[in-house]
């Protein structure tokens, strides 16, 4: 029996074309029933089932026919995938399975590359984006045999383990970033592209006339292979980082919020000789507190403002007549520097949240990879805007909200300041921005900005948290104020950096069936082509369904390794069959539909009186019944008692005596209730809205010893 995926009306082909016995299909009886197609299913030997309402003895015919020797194949969903990934499998087959007198295999697959084609459910833009001449890669991954007496879950979770080994297949083939962006560039010419709130407009084509003359000199500038960056989210860092990839160099975006000491670091990890930033917006960063001087006192500074001025426009015009006249192939010959797909495209420094930041490399095909599996099941649509607000430095924003838009050929509105929220609200609305991305954080900015009115985000279709966990109540405010679903996802930098995102239910009108994309509470199942398995941090034992472990990460997005430091890269991927795993540091569990819930990280769990507690729980307890206006962060302090004790941090008006009998009252462990507890101004928070444990735990140390 072979059981898997189904995303398109001619899987059955497809499948019968990679299986060398013949195949006998399941199938709806209206369709079988259909005169003028009836004949041709009859002669394939199709068996007819009703979708509807599957009868006992629809069960039996498939039983004897596997009895009889013969291959069946089922789709497990019962139907078409509305969104591109796997839904519920149903158990008809488990019934099937237990009718057969043979000793049957199940042989689990997984198709994927039917999914942006004219016989799927996608979006036309998706069709379009996915459509390469007249060929289409198609890759069908089929997995060990297993005993029929599997049941759905533990196949399901085979058949995402095989959509690993399918997208990595297919990713070995993608172009380097620098020439599928051509491609795109190509297809839109001269179709808004970006867009940012300084007022600039550009088309793709004067995007790309742009990004080349400024690769010319960074070619021309820096010997070495990576080139530093400090700009925001704007047009100009848009040119910047794309003309760094028409160079062949390797993106480094320095991350501006970081403290100078960390700031040297990356620069003298990563060998940064040169750096390309902008004099208006380090006289921005001045104005707010973010003085840079000393920090590149030994580092060439290279002004956007500068260099352009030197690009004559003679030079911009011929080579905008090029763009326009010239076909993708002779364009990517003359203007993109080849080179090796596992070659370090970006090198993004890790938030630095609970230690020294780390330099992560992602290789072209590790982002290119990520941005069609996050394109996928976003489902993008021709008329989608995506909001790029999130900073350059950040793994979402380099990768989610700047390559993706301008590959997969999607208008991008650039926001310098995520926590800029009247401004950020202005641009949703004047642009008709359909995707926005962001943290817990700057979504509680804006349900609490008063100005920001709930109509200036009618326009978006998406509304995605990442980076940090989703506040139930920030979630609640939002939701009540714009009426707009907040869909949760999960990944790292490590990760490129999505990993798993929860979708919108889909509706299919013919069978009626829900196609579920989303739980409460959880950050949805991992992105096709990626797959999740709960292990014991000692062992690496993997826990059954339901258990609580340390997550691990499969896929085709799964970073290079960390720079200069292969004894940190060994301690976080491990090689499982054959293929590379990473250990995110994260507790969390699956249940039996693969959706992950996250529990909080493994070095956020406080030890006392021999407990295992967590923060984040306790954090969580805090705020339950008091106002969403309060932020709080725990922290664990070395204890001689008790090994540690909590202390809460907390920003805003708390009673810490109503907590504690609120905490009790939920029937929480009486260890959970804060020893000590601190108003703040404000909680540390990186650049990237994520809050700063680090940072957090070093002023509770403060404050302790200031009494």
């Amino acid at each position: 029996m072979l059981l898997g995926n189904h995303v398109s009306w001619i899987d059955w082909a497809v499948l019968q074309i990679a299986c060398p016995r013949t195949v006998r299909f399941a199938m709806d009886e209206k369709v079988f029933a259909r005169w003028y197609l009836g004949w041709f299913f009859k002669l394939l030997g199709c068996i007819p089932v009703n979708m509807l309402n599957i009868t006992p003895q629809s069960l039996l015919d498939i039983a004897k026919v596997l009895d009889q020797g013969e291959v069946v194949a089922l789709f497990p969903e019962g139907t078409m995938s509305r969104n591109g990934h796997l839904g519920e499998f149903k158990k008809d087959f488990e019934t099937v399975c237990s009718h057969t007198q043979c000793d049957i295999v199940i042989v689990p697959f997984y198709m994927r590359g039917l999914w942006g084609s004219k016989f799927s459910h996608s979006s036309t833009n998706l069709k379009e984006v996915r459509r390469r001449a007249l060929f289409r890669d198609l890759v069908i991954a089929f997995g060990q045999e297993m005993t029929k007496e599997s049941n759905a879950e533990q196949v399901k979770r085979c058949v995402f383990d095989l959509s690993v080994k399918s997208w990595k297949t297919h990713a070995n083939e993608l172009q380097s970033l620098g020439c599928a962006w051509i491609d795109t560039v190509k297809r839109l010419g001269s179709q808004r592209a970006v867009t940012d709130s300084t007022g600039k407009k550009l088309s793709a084509e004067r995007t790309l006339v742009g990004a080349i003359s400024l690769s010319k000199v960074i070619q021309k500038g820096n010997k070495g292979q990576n080139v530093g960056m400090l700009l925001p989210n704007s047009a100009g860092g848009v040119i910047a980082n794309m003309a760094t990839i028409l160079a062949g160099k390797t993106i480094v975006n320095l991350n501006y919020t970081a403290s100078h000491e960390a700031l040297l670091d990356a620069i003298a990890q990563a060998q940064l000789a040169k750096v390309y930033s902008s004099r208006v917006f380090l006289h921005k960063l001045q104005q707010r507190g973010i003085d840079l001087t000393a920090t590149f006192a030994d580092v060439d500074v290279i002004y956007l403002e500068d260099v352009m001025k030197e690009i004559r426009k003679s030079q911009q015009i011929i080579r905008l007549i090029l763009v326009k006249l010239l076909p993708a192939k002779v364009l990517k010959q003359l203007y993109v520097k080849h080179v090796d797909n596992e070659q370090a495209a970006a090198i993004l420094f890790s938030s630095g949240s609970e230690g020294s930041p780390k330099g992560v490399m992602l290789s072209h095909t590790n982002i290119m990879a990520n941005l069609q599996q996050v394109s996928d099941v976003l489902n993008t649509q021709e008329s989608d805007v995506i909001m790029g607000s999130l900073p350059l430095f950040h793994a979402f924003g380099l990768t989610v909200t700047q390559f993706l838009p301008l590959i997969e050929g999607i208008a991008l509105v650039c926001h310098a300041d995520p926590t800029d929220a009247l401004g950020i609200g202005q641009a949703v609305a004047k642009n008709n921005v359909t995707i926005i991305c962001g943290t817990s954080t700057f979504f509680r900015l804006y349900s609490n900005n008063k100005k920001l009115s709930p109509l200036m985000f009618d326009s978006l279709r998406f509304v995605v948290a990442g980076a940090e966990k989703l506040n139930t109540q920030v979630k609640n405010a939002f939701e009540s104020k714009f009426n707009k679903n907040i869909l949760e996802g999960y990944g790292t930098t490590e990760t490129t950096p999505v990993a798993s995102v929860n979708l919108p239910d889909m509706l299919d009108k013919k069978t009626w069936q829900i196609q579920v994309g989303t739980k409460e509470g959880t950050v949805g199942m991992p992105l096709p082509g990626t797959s999740f398995k709960i292990v014991d941090p000692d062992t690496f034992i993997e826990l059954p369904t339901g258990g609580e472990g340390l997550i691990l990460i499969g896929g085709a997005q799964i970073m290079l390794g960390y720079l200069n430091n292969p004894e940190k890269t060994e301690q976080v991927i491990k090689d499982i069959n054959g293929e590379r795993w990473y250990l995110s540091g994260d507790k969390g569990r699956l249940d039996s539909d693969g959706f992950l819930t996250i529990l909080d990280r493994y070095s956020r769990f406080a030890k006392l009186g021999g407990e295992m507690i967590s923060l984040s729980a306790i954090e969580l307890a805090v705020l339950k019944d008091f106002d969403e206006e309060v932020e709080v962060v725990a922290v664990a302090i070395a204890d001689p008692q008790k090994g540690e004790s909590i202390i809460l941090l907390y920003q805003g008006e708390l009673d810490s005596r109503e907590v504690r009998k609120s905490m009790l009252a939920q029937g929480c462990n009486p260890l959970m209730v804060p020893k000590r507890w601190y108003q703040v101004e404000a909680i540390p928070k990186l650049g990237s809205g994520k809050t700063d444990f680090s940072q957090s735990k070093r002023l509770a140390l403060e404050m302790i010893n200031a009494g």
